[in-house]
């Protein structure tokens, strides 16, 4: 666990969320989240792609990733599960934010490491709620 973490009273790890990282291959969607984000005091950082996604990670240390699945190269379950793994990222939690709403994509999500799974659209307030919840 990185050392700027907190614990609550019962000695559990929490931690501030204020820089998320974006991970869409839409433009559209990264500027969406982008903005909702933002304008709620987030540091957003975005990533294109799941290759940029894994190397922003262990470069940018977020607080939060909100991943897509659907993206060329490598996808959102792949580059979760790499994130996930990586000694030096494993404890950044992830969200998978994805079109993606069959009951074997949000078990398989889980699998490679995500900590929630959303389904496009976005519901914003459901969004924020789950951050706030985070922290």
């Amino acid at each position: 666990m990185p050392a700027n973490q907190l614990t609550d009273t019962t000695g559990i790890y929490i931690m501030p969320i204020k820089k998320i990282m974006v991970v869409d291959d839409s433009p559209t969607e990264r500027f969406f989240l982008q903005e909702l984000l933002s304008k709620r005091g987030y540091n957003i950082v975005t990533a294109e792609n799941g290759e940029d996604a894994v190397a922003k990670s262990a470069k940018e240390m977020p607080d939060l990733i909100l991943m897509d699945v659907v993206m060329p190269g490598l996808n959102g379950f792949q580059a979760t599960r790499a994130i996930s793994k990586a000694p030096e990222t494993a404890h950044i939690p992830i969200f998978m934010c994805t079109t993606k709403d069959q009951e074997t994509d949000k078990i398989w999500g889980v699998r490679q490491g995500a900590k929630d799974y959303l389904v496009k659209p976005i519901n914003a307030d459901e969004l924020l709620e789950k951050i706030k919840a985070l922290g």
